[in-house]
């Protein structure tokens, strides 16, 4: 219930505006009640974005079971993570100057945001690990980080979108899958691995929020032939 006061005070008012007090208010309780759930302002947006990641999980479900090539798993992914998110997309600008910010909590890289996160790399580690792509040992770890990436990149688009029922995105989101299967399929030529590791690096490097990356999940495509 406060959460969803939050959400839509944010809507309405934006989200510089909305105090804590004011969403207690609406939501029928004290401040003190409010505060003992959401510590600020900053702990109501990550549990939105615990709720996101929780609800694309859900939404992926159909895709994941039903593709197996990588393109329309990941084009499916990116779908339904635009399906979850549109009723949001009033606000989610207002508070974008606070989420960009890399010493903010609202930041994605931060380590308050750290369970959303994970949440949705995790998503990627299983659209990989369930396809038929061929992706070197050394690389499994690497290549969802950098296929969720990718997302976050569809995601600032879709921040400042505003065509009718963000169709631009969406077309963005196909393209973005064929680019990014292709460059996983061309990450099996022993040739072109040091360079998917120095790009990794560099994300790694300069966005302290990255993960170094998991062992691999049991199941995982086997190691191509050469």
């Amino acid at each position: 219930m406060i959460l969803e006061t939050a959400l839509r005070l944010f809507r309405e008012k934006g989200y510089d505006r909305t105090t804590m007090r004011a969403i207690a208010r609406e939501a029928g309780v004290s401040t003190g009640n409010a505060y003992y759930y959401f510590g600020s302002k900053e702990h109501l947006v990550q549990g939105f974005y615990d709720r996101i990641a929780a609800e694309h999980q859900a939404a992926v479900r159909p895709v994941l079971d039903r593709e197996r090539e990588l393109e329309p798993r990941l084009a499916g992914v990116f779908q339904a993570w635009l399906d979850v998110a549109e009723p949001y997309h009033e606000f989610a600008a207002q508070f974008f100057k606070n989420a960009a910010d890399p010493d903010s909590p609202l930041s994605p890289f931060s380590p308050e945001s750290e369970p959303a996160r994970e949440a949705a790399i995790d998503v990627h580690r299983e659209t990989l690990a369930g396809s038929t792509a061929k992706v070197a040992p050394e690389l499994r770890g690497p290549v969802p980080e950098m296929m969720w990436l990718s997302q976050m990149g569809l995601v600032l688009y879709w921040v400042f979108d505003r065509s009718e029922g963000r169709v631009r995105t969406r077309r963005l989101a196909d393209r973005s899958a064929r680019l990014t299967a292709r460059g996983v399929s061309l990450s099996r030529f022993r040739l072109l691995r040091p360079l998917v590791r120095d790009v990794h690096e560099l994300f790694t490097d300069f966005l302290p929020g990255m993960t170094h990356g998991k062992p691999a999940a049991t199941g995982d495509a086997a190691p191509p032939k050469e």
